[in-house]
């Protein structure tokens, strides 16, 4: 670990010590809440702080939202995340920042600079998946609290497997990410297998301190309830899920991290992708191989 300040290590220090669950819970439970007056002052309040652009929205009043949680997940206008309509190409599934993007190194996955962590552990040893996705390509992109928190579809895919993997809620920050070890491996998370033109293709939803539920539009709400066990579900032939470029596919109630695989060769990364890299739903994020 990088030699950190005595504050920093209180920071890291109080991730593994505070009750995670029970604040997350707490969150839920107040997110949910329609107080009227006192819930518009608390959105406008957080959006002050976060420095929110309603302009984009759909709905640009606080007073439209009559709880925190439809605030979290309000939906844009339709023209302020143009899809890239290049059909070699794959869009960016969230607005926020690239927090680590590259090749994947056998079984590791860089979390940070000098930090790894295995495939096999992201993907709940699941041994094809992990054999599916040795040497490949990744994107790991950070949504803060301020970011728009639905999440969209690279390019066309149809749904072959969902896997809800239990797991810590450490929150998922770029400082924490360079302190806590395995960090999105050990998190709670949601992981969506595709079927695509660009080969096989994984969209993993990590949870974190305070982002209340995880949810896709097939499925609704995957948590709460959490499980204590990795829970899977298939879909195949009559139950097939097709989904089509830039279209919505879950969200997040607040922020945390999206990562995304792709097999060895099938996928080019943007060059102007990088850490710390803003990015928005519908730019381009790799291009087709021609392998």
């Amino acid at each position: 670990m990088n030699a950190i300040s005595y504050w920093q290590r209180l920071k890291v220090a109080f991730q593994y010590a505070m009750p995670q669950l029970y604040l997350t819970r707490l969150a839920g439970w107040f997110a949910k809440q329609q107080w009227g007056a006192v819930t518009h002052f608390a959105i406008k309040v957080f959006a002050k702080k976060y420095n929110i652009d309603m302009s984009i929205a759909q709905k640009e009043q606080f007073s439209d939202y009559a709880s925190f949680n439809e605030f979290f997940i309000r939906p844009l206008k339709q023209s302020a995340r143009p899809i890239n309509q290049n059909s070699t190409a794959l869009s960016l599934p969230a607005d926020g920042r690239v927090s680590q993007c590259g090749a994947i190194d056998d079984n590791r996955l860089l979390q940070a600079k000098g930090h790894f962590f295995r495939l096999e552990d992201l993907l709940a040893e699941d041994k094809e998946l992990t054999e599916a996705f040795k040497n490949g390509e990744f994107i790991t992109t950070y949504l803060s609290p301020r970011d728009y928190h639905r999440v969209h579809m690279p390019c066309d895919g149809t749904l072959r497997k969902m896997i809800y993997v239990p797991g810590d809620l450490f929150s998922v920050n770029p400082f924490l990410a360079q302190h806590i070890p395995n960090l999105f491996a050990r998190n709670e998370r949601v992981i969506c297998v595709f079927d695509t033109e660009f080969g096989t293709m994984v969209q993993i939803l990590v949870g974190a301190t305070i982002t209340a539920s995880i949810g896709t539009v097939w499925a609704g709400v995957i948590n709460p309830p959490r499980h204590n066990e990795v829970k899977t579900w298939s879909y195949e032939d009559e139950n097939a899920i097709k989904l089509t470029k830039g279209q919505e596919m879950g969200w997040f109630q607040l922020g945390s991290t999206v990562i995304n695989l792709f097999q060895a060769n099938r996928v080019r990364l943007a060059d102007h992708l990088s850490v710390g890299e803003p990015v928005r739903v519908g730019e381009i994020l790799a291009y087709k191989t021609n392998s």
